[in-house]
C-alpha cells in the first residue's frame, strides 16, 4: 500500500482513471456489438446505421489512448467489409 502522501494521490487518480477508461471500453464494444447484432440479424440498413455511429467512437478510443491505432483500424475494417458483405448481397 503507497505510504507517501504522492503515493496516496497517485493510487487514487490510477483507481479513478482505471474506472473511466473500463466505462469507454464498455461503450465502444457496445456500440461494435450493435453493428454485429444487426449484421447477424440480415439488417442492412440498421447495419449501415449502426457503423456510421461506431466509427466516432472507436477513432475517439484511439485518441484518448484507451484503444491502439492498429486494434481501432483492425475493428473498423472487419465491421465495414462486413456491413458492405451484407449491403451487396440484397
Amino acid at each position: 500500500m503507497a505510504n507517501s502522501p504522492q503515493a496516496k494521490k497517485r493510487a487514487r487518480q490510477s483507481e479513478k482513471r482505471r474506472a473511466h477508461n473500463a466505462s469507454q471500453r464498455s461503450t465502444v464494444r457496445t456500440y461494435i456489438k450493435r453493428v454485429l447484432g444487426a449484421v447477424e440479424a440480415k439488417d442492412a440498413e440498421t447495419a449501415g446505421g449502426a457503423l456510421v455511429q461506431a466509427l466516432p467512437m472507436i477513432d475517439k478510443m484511439v485518441t484518448k489512448g484507451i484503444m491502439h491505432k492498429n486494434q481501432a483500424a483492425r475493428h473498423k475494417s472487419r465491421l465495414t467489409k462486413k456491413v458492405k458483405a451484407l449491403s451487396s448481397a440484397d
